[in-house]
């Protein structure tokens, strides 16, 4: 394939389906589940750290992304000693278990090998994919040992060039999120990882972020800039609305965080969505998928009854 230059807009643009003004080229297969223009959208389902370290929650997450339609869930993967800064092991923060170190408490939610075990076996039992986004090298190894059919490099990432080429060495698609990055910056990580099988996904990196900061529109950038990869949308606002209208814009997959109940504590609760709302989420993404149709003007049955009863005289065609 022969490309412009990497901010041009594609020359065949406004194909039915596609981002508005954009044509989307590339499929990215993740498990049994096409990635891309014309495909069912790829519904991820965030529980990141919302189990609070707790497997019997974590299985109920699960469970209500089941329920909801999801496709994948997804985890976030830590190594405390690796990804909090050394100044701040020490503060003391108020946690369900009592006042404790700022570390301590980050290795009190961290799953380990022992429970991503049973998140692998009780996933692979309720038919739904998992993967996680890995923050250091030591993780990816971790979670290579369970075959994930993807990884997803978080906002936080995009500028860790090593770590993104440690998960790309895995020979596995790549999901990566663009919160809080410019567009160098972005440019620069797709260069480390190169553009196949990569999936992006526009976000805004704030919990919970203000409507007005959702930029949907980044979309059209991203995939006029990046047109083999798959855009997608990873939501942190309230409601459900902006995930909606990024569908109808266009994304291929879309990803919330889940919960149980969104005053539950922890710090990605406030911007997560309980299972009852995922359930209305993923319902109504399949009625917009219908409902976008495929641009092509047609006169359905229940139109051509109408017309017979409506219409006063056929169309006729004008001597030119």
């Amino acid at each position: 394939m022969t490309l412009g230059n990497p901010g041009s807009p594609p020359t065949d643009a406004l194909h039915s389906g596609d981002l508005v003004g954009v044509t989307i080229r590339a499929k990215v297969q993740i498990g049994n589940r096409l990635i891309g223009e014309g495909e069912p959208v790829f519904v991820i389902a965030e529980i990141g750290i919302n189990h609070n370290g707790s497997l019997d929650l974590c299985k109920k997450l699960i469970d209500g992304a089941v329920a909801a339609g999801c496709d994948a869930v997804k985890f976030q993967k830590r190594t405390p000693e690796l990804c909090v800064p050394a100044d701040q092991w020490n503060i003391m923060r108020e946690t369900p278990w009592g006042l404790m170190s700022y570390i301590d408490y980050k290795r009190k939610i961290e799953f380990g090998v022992h429970e991503y075990e049973e998140i692998d076996r009780y996933c692979k039992a309720r038919g739904i994919l998992w993967f996680a986004s890995c923050w250091d090298e030591p993780s990816v190894e971790m979670i290579e040992k369970f075959d994930p059919p993807a990884h997803k490099a978080a906002s936080a990432s995009v500028t860790d060039v090593d770590l993104l080429r440690e998960m790309r060495r895995s020979g596995r698609p790549l999901i990566m999120s663009t919160g809080m990055s410019t567009l160098e910056e972005i440019d620069l990580a797709v260069a480390a990882v190169g553009r196949q099988d990569l999936c992006i996904a526009h976000t805004t990196s704030s919990y919970p972020c203000p409507v007005e900061d959702l930029n949907l529109r980044m979309m059209h950038t991203l995939a006029a800039r990046y047109r083999e990869c798959p855009i997608g949308y990873s939501g942190h606002e309230t409601g459900l609305s902006p995930t909606w209208a990024a569908v109808a814009l266009g994304a291929t997959f879309v990803e919330r965080h889940i919960t149980l109940d969104r005053a539950m504590w922890g710090t990605d609760q406030a911007a997560s969505v309980e299972v009852s709302g995922l359930v209305r989420l993923v319902a109504n993404i399949r009625d917009l998928e219908l409902a976008l149709g495929d641009g092509a003007k047609r006169v359905t049955p229940a139109e051509q009854a109408a017309a017979k009863k409506l219409r006063r005289r056929p169309a006729v065609r004008m001597a030119s």
